[in-house]
């Protein structure tokens, strides 16, 4: 029998027969469905319980985070005093929804609020030096930074010599120096924190200052937390799963004008929300003004106090989202053209490209087109001037922060996470760090971390598929990072009929198991696939369930991830 080679590796999770009859029994439940939540880390019937309701209740005491009660402290004291707030953001979609959230809500709790958003391009990210004589010259006395500052040693010591207190609101890894002298910093990651979850966005630490402050989050505020825990790729899980799963009910119903606004001009109103609207549509508008220009336009439109306000906003950033997407093309052509000349793949794990005038704005996406198309580790330079600025992102096998640590020596700033990343590097030391993070990335990876893994939650017969089933396992949803849409697979299948074409390269063909028959579609996959598939071959499918409601009769069908013939 001749197989045709799939691109990716097959990963099927153990089973655990006698964990799922647990499940099955006490929550009653199809064994499927206990399976998928022991894949997904949930063992006990009370966690699962907790994940499939994640209501607002079962959040955790936002004063079990470390400083939180010093911060909640100082908060006070500024409106007991009348003191101006300045709240510094990050120009990233997590940033600018976590400013929105303490804005309006400090601005409630009594206080005297104004706002900044450093630009991209000339202030890069984190808090600089000079916003301590913006802050001095507005009067403003105590500074919350959300989605940085977690590294901003010197930067805390002016302001604290300026006479400015600071209160850190950071997600971000803190590394392994001491901490900067700031009033309060709230950091689940960080080592003395015994915070139960660690993997907050910033907006889930604003909206945790918020509970602190309030005794409850508000319901108006849940919709911006869950575009910013969506945006930025937190796990789906414990309290990011509560806030995601809430926020999502409430967004297509907004009270706030400046995401109604957002929504109208993305033709999504009316529409259930879903986490990959917020990633792929709502999010890259959100950021468009902070890659093109200043992220002030997007904090403005979250803010907006009037529906015509509003409108106007929301149309500036279609037109500059517009702007990047075509930046972007550009870019990403020119990479794809030097990874063509310059990279040796038998020689290069990390692919590390610059080159002058790529504008800043679009090289996360760039980075993260790289790695999607050859699945290895990709840095994105821009060079100007004598020095570099990047961005980088990552494959599962590869910890990124990890890596530019060891590469330290060469970079003059870096910060990020396991898959993301951003550095800034001298033009002269890129060849030596390119060569450097090479050498890591030998030692640290096997061969097989380069090829692209499907995970597979379990093997299955395509007879035990049905409706009841399939609704079951939907209650599993928002789906997103940590959290995954289930994926199956059922081997020794046999075609039935020829694959039709249908629009933008979708594949569409019938298989049986000689129990039942059922149809797969194939979302793009025309072309690779459309003149091997022919009937009564055998094949193995890897798939994810779906719901043909065509013609008003609902059936089971397979949405094709990878096949093997």
């Amino acid at each position: 029998m001749s197989t045709l080679a799939t691109s990716k590796l097959w990963k099927i999770k153990k089973p655990n027969p006698g964990l799922q009859v647990k499940l099955c029994q006490e929550l009653d439940i199809h064994p499927i469905v206990a399976q998928l939540f022991i894949n997904r880390g949930i063992e006990t019937v009370e966690e699962a319980k907790t994940f499939l309701t994640s209501n607002i209740g079962n959040l955790h005491d936002p004063f079990l985070l470390t400083d939180m009660d010093k911060a909640v402290a100082r908060i006070k004291k500024a409106r007991d005093n009348k003191e101006k707030v300045l709240i510094f953001g990050d120009y990233d979609v997590d940033g600018v929804t976590s400013s929105a959230l303490l804005n309006r809500a400090l601005r409630k709790f009594g206080l005297e609020v104004i706002n900044h958003i450093p630009h991209r391009v000339q202030d890069g990210y984190g808090l600089n030096e000079r916003i301590g004589a913006v802050a001095k010259g507005q009067g403003v006395t105590l500074l919350i930074s959300v989605d940085c500052g977690i590294t901003a040693h010197r930067e805390v010591e002016i302001l604290n010599q300026m006479g400015i207190d600071v209160i850190i609101l950071d997600h971000h890894e803190p590394g392994h120096h001491e901490l900067p002298k700031a009033v309060a910093i709230i950091n689940p990651k960080r080592s003395d924190c015994a915070y139960p979850f660690k993997f907050l966005a910033a907006c889930g630490l604003a909206a945790k200052l918020i509970q602190a402050l309030y005794g409850e989050i508000p319901q108006e505020y849940i919709d911006l937390v869950a575009v910013g825990t969506i945006a930025d790729i937190v796990p789906l899980r414990g309290e990011n799963r509560i806030f995601v799963k809430q926020g999502l009910k409430q967004i297509p119903t907004t009270k706030n004008f400046g995401l109604s606004a957002l929504i109208n001009a993305a033709k999504l109103k009316g529409k259930k929300f879903q986490p990959s609207y917020v990633g792929f549509i709502i999010g890259p508008r959100i950021n468009a003004s902070g890659r093109m220009d200043s992220a002030a336009k997007s904090l403005e439109l979250l803010l907006a106090e009037t529906e015509g306000e509003a409108i106007e906003l929301a149309q500036f950033l279609e037109k500059q989202n517009a702007e990047r997407q075509k930046l972007q093309r550009d870019v990403v052509q020119q990479a794809m053209s030097l990874i063509e000349r310059e990279v040796n793949f038998n020689e290069h794990r990390v692919i590390v490209l610059g080159a002058e005038g790529w504008h800043r704005g679009v090289l996360g996406i760039v980075a993260s087109r790289i790695t999607d198309q050859f699945y290895r580790p990709a840095i994105v330079i821009s060079l100007d001037n004598g020095i570099g600025t990047a961005s980088a992102r990552s494959i599962e096998g590869f910890h990124l922060h990890e890596a530019l640590t060891h590469c330290s020596e060469l970079l003059e700033e870096f910060g990020g996470h396991k898959l993301a990343a951003g550095l800034t590097i001298k033009t002269a030391n890129i060849e030596k760090f390119r060569t450097l993070i090479n050498d890591f990335a030998k030692t640290s990876m096997v061969a097989e971390d380069l090829i692209p893994a499907l995970n597979i939650d379990c093997e299955i017969p395509v007879s035990t598929l049905n409706m009841d089933l399939v609704e079951m396992i939907d209650s599993l949803e928002p789906y997103g990072e940590g959290n995954p849409a289930p994926v199956f697979c059922s081997r020794g299948l046999i075609v039935k009929t020829p694959p039709q074409v249908m629009g933008k390269e979708t594949l569409k063909f019938w298989v049986t198991d000689g129990k039942v028959t059922v149809s797969v579609v194939g979302f793009g996959m025309a072309t690779k696939y459309a003149s091997l598939i022919k009937p009564n071959q055998k094949v193995d499918l890897a798939y994810q369930l779906g719901i043909d409601d065509w013609n008003q009769q609902p059936t089971v069908h397979l949405k094709l991830k990878d096949i093997k013939i």
